[in-house]
Formats: C-alpha cells, sequence, structure tokens
C-alpha cells in the first residue's frame, strides 16, 4: 500500500547532525557549511590555514548558533585526517555527513606543464578525495549511515582545453563516486557527488575576465553568467539529508546549463 503519510520539508532538515567539510573556510566548501548550519547542522571545517577556519567557524556559530569547529590538516595527509575524524567522534558522537571540497586548479597547455604540476593536482584533488573518505568510512559504518558528497565537476563529465591535471582529476572523482557508492551502499552510507559548472570562486577569480572565460566558460551557460555560491548550497543540502536516501554514485550537475547545451 502506497504511503499517504509525507514527511516533506522535515527530510531536509539537520538538527544535530555533523558534518564535516574540507577546504570549508571558503568559497563553496563554506557556502554548503553555511547551507548546512542554516538546517541546524553542526559544521567541522578542516584547513591548511588554521586561522583562515577559525575565523569561518566563528562567522557560521554567531550567524547560526550552531557548534562550528575548525581543524588543520591536509588532505594529502591521511593520518592528520585520521586524527581529526577522532577528535570529532569524542567530541560529537558521531559523524553523519563528509564534503570532500578541498581542491585545486593548475591550468595550462600540456607541453608548458610539468609532470609535477600534473602529479600536484592528483594529490590534492584524487588522492585528498581519497583520504578523507577513507577517514571517515569506519565511524560511518560502526553507526550505521553516513553521506559522503564529493566534489566532482562539469570538466569531469565533459572536456575544455588546458585542463588536463583538473579535468583528469574531477573524471577520477567521477569514477570514484560510483565505485565507492556501491562499497558502501550494502552499510546505508550514501555517495554521491556535485558536478559545478563556472562559479565564480578564488580559483576561477584569475580567468574571470579572459575572453576564454566569456566565450567558453560564461558564455556557454544557458543562463550566461558565473554561478553565486548560494547556490550551490541546495544541492549539498539534498545530498546531505534524508531526502537524498536513494541516491547512490549519482552526479548532481550544478552549472547553469553548461553540460546542456
Amino acid at each position: 500500500m502506497a504511503e499517504t503519510s509525507l514527511p516533506g520539508i522535515k527530510l531536509f532538515e539537520m538538527h544535530g547532525k555533523v558534518a564535516l567539510i574540507t577546504g570549508g573556510s571558503k568559497g563553496l566548501g563554506y557556502a554548503m557549511g553555511a547551507g548546512f548550519a542554516s538546517a541546524g547542522a553542526h559544521v567541522m571545517l578542516v584547513n591548511r590555514n588554521l586561522e583562515d577556519g577559525r575565523e569561518s567557524a566563528r562567522e557560521l556559530s554567531e550567524t547560526y548558533g550552531v557548534t562550528a569547529t575548525a581543524y588543520s590538516a591536509d588532505v594529502t595527509d591521511l593520518p592528520a585526517l585520521e586524527k581529526v575524524v577522532a577528535d570529532i567522534v569524542k567530541t560529537h558522537g558521531r559523524l553523519d555527513v563528509l564534503v570532500n571540497s578541498a581542491g585545486i586548479n593548475i591550468r595550462g597547455a600540456i607541453d608548458e606543464l610539468s609532470p609535477e604540476e600534473f602529479s600536484k593536482v592528483m594529490r590534492v584533488n584524487v588522492d585528498g578525495t581519497w583520504n578523507a573518505s577513507r577517514a571517515v568510512t569506519a565511524q560511518m559504518k560502526k553507526q550505521g549511515s553516513g553521506k559522503i558528497i564529493n566534489m566532482a565537476s562539469t570538466l569531469g563529465l565533459v572536456g575544455l582545453a588546458n585542463r588536463t591535471p583538473y579535468a583528469t582529476s574531477k573524471g577520477a572523482v567521477v569514477q570514484m563516486t560510483r565505485a565507492l557508492g556501491l562499497e558502501l551502499a550494502p552499510f546505508n552510507i550514501n555517495v554521491n557527488a556535485i558536478c559545478p559548472g563556472p562559479f565564480l570562486t578564488e580559483m576561477n577569480i584569475p580567468i574571470a575576465e579572459t575572453e576564454e572565460a566569456k566565450k567558453f566558460i560564461v558564455g556557454a551557460t544557458a543562463l550566461g553568467r558565473w554561478g553565486e555560491l548560494k547556490e550551490i548550497q541546495g544541492a549539498a543540502l539534498f545530498l546531505a539529508s534524508d531526502a537524498a536516501t536513494y541516491m547512490v554514485g549519482s552526479m548532481l550537475t550544478v552549472d547553469g546549463g553548461w553540460t546542456a547545451k
């Protein structure tokens, strides 16, 4: 018999849940943290720069009245991430959501980039995502629930010239999301990814006014503009909430229609 009483908007509530966001002190990471905090979640921010994280955590706490805490760790350092997770669990007793938002982009033609630059992007974007996911898996299995949200990219789905390091790394994140989603689904852990299009983050400010950006990036979107940071919040809140319990290994594209054209 079909269910006749549906919980509706309560599906998106996150009161009392604990969310960990790598790269959470600025840009899309901070915007998603604000979205979670507005829904009642406690937000843990992981960054290499502790002072930046503390300032962002203070803003979230004062604005939304939740617990927000900053941690210093490099996502390429698995033991450091495991220590962060252990401290969060000791303090809060659980860890409900991981958002892998830490990432870098090095642009350029392949014959102008060094192997070291390529490897650096892989270490942060791919290894970092795998490391953080590994660090939270044991706790999420223990509690019998969890959400892992990877930040992929539209460039993990389509190509763009002079972006081989970034596009390769995000393609890897797409496949990691699918594989890990299948692996962890039996433990009631949902693994999905957001594929943002052109958002005007600090990473993209250097190219915002270039002809390439105007033509091939912003100019290629259906909306004809950069995304605003707040426009990532709905997708993140959906995947982190009970509204997405039937989502496994999915890519949620938020790109102003860029990949639809």
